[in-house]
């Protein structure tokens, strides 16, 4: 047995992104002010910080000028202030100008690239001291002999998909310390691992979750509204499906035109992707398109469970934060100004702990968030998305009455149902039909997966497992219609026959884009998505 490498440091925080960043750059400032030194650690999957970030994105600055409030001096990539905000109904063929209610107006936000965003705020914490390792996954967790979280272990390099050591294989290491801070984002492989292991979720509703698909396009300069803002509702999704769009006008000629939808959808015929493609077709959508050209792709899934959603935030030597936790406000359409937030006051909480030498005071972080704005911030809203469930138009009234006559303040809280149990048989489902790919507005899948720049090594264990082989025909095809095939925005999954002639799942890993729909929506939740070999996946340049 190949022996492992062990390091040991007081913080070890999983994800590169805003929320963990943000976490070890409050560590490192805490450290300053008390003259401490203190030793943090970061580990990211992909190549490259904010290699695997993807969003709209609108960023809310409140807890970049909390943290940073110098921003503008050293250089934040906040360079397209919102000019203006649209709110639009769509049917097929117009656009109905509602009035934007007051969680989506952006005054004084920015349309960013979160990817650009992301990295420099890695560089603001290497600055101060944080030791950052892209492309080395966590792919296991650490525990002592109380069973208290110790750290994390990265996944191994050069192993084959049989499971043998390669030329050039590279063991898992350890890295060990007191205090892990997960921030993995959406659906962390290790966050689901602990939710299990300490029942964060006892007393929390199922997370819910939405798929978003994002197209970055240059446009004719003539078309360009550098800070416009468009949300839509409506078509092409029938009225029973939660979902919606967005167009973002950034700096040099380039916009932003997303797409999500809720994964409670009913529909097993129902494809995301698809959907994404007939938006933009809509007349007020193509016209900002039409004589441009796409120049990158890519699909992540986000948290929509809001407030009664998430779980205990804290266990024995760790905690969850950002999107790993659940701290999307989605009437806002914005997550990372309270991912930032969270990783905040993580970090003060482990500070604390990491000066007292006492882990249990990390405790306080549950406090720290019950008494900062992301919790009012998240209560106030907490029953828009759940009233969505009666549908578009009873979901709109009912948002109306809640935002400007409840103020958010209603006696109740709606439930949530977690997303895999929400698809209907395939035999009392509707049949979608959906038009060929023009190659101008429309393309088809995989010409889109390339341009995410998704790779990983050929030869490497599938990281897409199932608990049982039999069930992607038995149940899913035979009930559901094989809904993987279509609500993975990648193409991953395919219905083919084996040397017999039998109907067979085949998984074709290699282009994931690690959006972890599959690991939410599986009707049977028979298949487990674990972390690839590290560097892998896509690569998205500015997203």
């Amino acid at each position: 047995m190949t022996e492992r490498e062990s390091m040991e440091f007081d913080v070890v925080i999983v994800g590169a992104g805003p929320a963990g960043l943000s976490a070890s750059i409050r560590l490192m400032q805490l450290a300053k002010e008390q003259s401490q030194e203190i030793n943090v650690c970061i580990v990211d999957k992909a190549a490259e910080i904010g290699g695997h970030i993807l969003a709209g994105a609108v960023l809310e600055p409140r807890a970049l000028n909390e943290l940073i409030p110098d921003w503008k001096e050293k250089n934040a990539p906040l360079n397209t202030p919102v000019t203006s905000d649209m709110f639009l109904m769509l049917s097929k063929e117009k656009a109905l100008k509602l009035i934007t209610p007051p969680p989506m107006r952006n005054h004084n936000n920015y349309v960013i690239s979160l990817g650009e965003f992301t990295r420099w705020l890695g560089a603001q914490a290497e600055s101060l001291g944080v030791q950052i390792f892209p492309g080395f996954p966590a792919a296991d967790i650490l525990y002592n002999d109380e069973g208290a979280v110790a750290g994390i272990l990265t996944g191994e390099f050069g192993r084959s998909e049989s499971g043998e050591e390669k030329s050039g294989f590279q063991p898992a290491m350890e890295l060990r310390a007191p205090i892990t801070l997960f921030a993995e984002g959406c659906r962390g492989s290790l966050g689901r691992q602990l939710e299990e292991k300490f029942s964060l979720r006892e007393n929390s509703g199922p997370q819910t979750y939405g798929l978003g698909i994002k197209e970055l396009w240059e446009i004719d300069p003539n078309k360009h509204y550098p800070g416009a803002v468009v949300h839509t509702i409506g078509w092409p999704l029938e009225r029973d499906t939660y979902g919606g769009a967005f167009l973002y006008h950034m700096e040099n000629n380039q916009v932003a035109v997303g797409f999500v939808v809720g994964l409670d959808y009913t529909n097993p015929n129902l494809s995301p992707f698809e959907e994404f493609q007939r938006f933009k077709t809509h007349p007020h959508i193509s016209q900002f398109l039409e004589g441009g050209k796409r120049i990158s792709y890519g699909a992540r899934s986000l948290t929509e469970g809001g407030f009664q959603s998430i779980p205990k935030l804290t266990f024995p030597g760790g905690a969850l934060i950002g999107c790993n936790a659940g701290f999307m406000n989605v009437p806002k359409v914005k997550g990372t100004h309270t991912a930032m937030k969270s990783g905040m006051l993580a970090a003060e909480a482990a500070f604390e702990a990491f000066t007292k030498k006492d882990p249990s005071s990390l405790d306080l972080f549950e406090k720290n968030i019950k008494d900062s704005w992301i919790y009012k911030e998240l209560f106030r809203v907490r029953n828009i998305r759940p009233s969505f469930k009666k549908g578009l138009l009873r979901g709109l009234a009912y948002s109306a009455l809640d935002t400007y006559l409840l103020r958010g303040k209603a006696p109740w809280t709606f439930k949530h149902q977690a997303d895999h149990t929400s698809l209907t048989l395939a035999a009392k489902s509707k049949p979608i039909t959906y038009p060929k790919p023009d190659g101008k507005l429309t393309f088809d899948l995989l010409s889109s997966v390339y341009l995410s720049s998704t790779n990983h090594t050929e030869d490497q264990p599938c990281h897409l497992t199932l608990k049982n082989n039999a069930t992607p025909i038995d149940i899913n095809l035979a009930q559901y219609n094989a809904p993987e095939i279509r609500y993975c925005p990648a193409g991953v999954y395919e219905i083919t026959k084996d040397a017999d002639g039998n109907n067979k799942l085949q998984i074709n890993a290699q282009n994931c884009l690690h959006c972890k729909t599959c690991d939410i929506k599986d009707p049977t939740q028979n298949i487990i998505w674990k972390t690839p070999e590290g560097g892998g996946g896509p690569n998205y340049p500015n997203m």
